[in-house]
């Protein structure tokens, strides 16, 4: 066997492992590694229809690889809490709201979310008021019945920003710090509700019970 041989069996044991791997970036790295070998051995041995589809291969491979770390420390970013609600404001349209105004009631189809920029949003049946700063609107999007559960009216004259549903999923999946974000908003506002619904029922049973600090912000609409 000559050594031409030998790096042809390598390269193809490398393309043949390839299949074996289960995560991205390994399998990127080992297709990476394995065009490499075959176009020497294809180079060496005069193979020029299989180098010409590795030479191809190579660069599209490196391609895929970059993108998967860019996007493994978009997610890493994500995870880190550096997303910001005000990023949202280009994708958003800004209005006015005068004190007393309906954004909308419990039962209407959720099909928005609100990002309070001046002013305050009370949530009625649920006596939670959004502070500036803060999303209203954005557990009614992610719930199976899309339906809102408060009713949303504006405590004072208000200045906020619209984002439609189809603009949220388009920036949920082309951006992670978003969904990462969107995530652990919906989260928290559960854990809160959890927290009030605990004190409702200790209320309940004992009469005095000081009820627990009630967190400004977005809201389990």
């Amino acid at each position: 066997m000559s050594w031409i041989e030998i790096i042809g069996y390598v390269g193809s044991a490398l393309m043949f492992s390839t299949f074996y791997m289960k995560t991205m970036m390994p399998l990127r790295i080992t297709a990476i590694a394995a065009n490499v070998v075959m176009i020497a051995y294809t180079a060496l041995a005069g193979v020029y229809p299989v180098l010409i589809l590795q030479g191809a291969l190579l660069p599209l491979n490196v391609t895929r690889l970059l993108q998967m770390r860019r996007l493994v420390a978009a997610v890493r970013r994500a995870a880190s809490g550096d997303f910001r609600a005000q990023a949202l404001i280009p994708f958003m349209h800004r209005f006015e709201a005068a004190r007393g105004e309906i954004l909308f009631r419990c039962g209407d189809r959720s099909d928005a979310m609100y990002l309070v920029e001046k002013g305050s949003v009370e949530l009625m049946e649920i006596d939670v008021t959004v502070e500036p700063g803060a999303l209203v609107g954005e557990i009614g999007l992610l719930s199976p019945w899309q339906s809102r559960t408060a009713t949303a009216r504006c405590a004072e004259d208000s200045v906020l920003h619209r984002i439609d549903q189809d603009e949220v999923v388009r920036l949920y999946y082309q951006n992670p710090e978003f969904a990462f974000y969107l995530i652990r908003l919906v989260v928290r506002r559960l854990l809160q509700n959890v927290k009030q619904a605990e004190f409702d029922a200790m209320a309940t049973l004992t009469p005095g019970v000081k009820p627990p600090v009630k967190a400004s912000g977005p809201a389990k609409t």
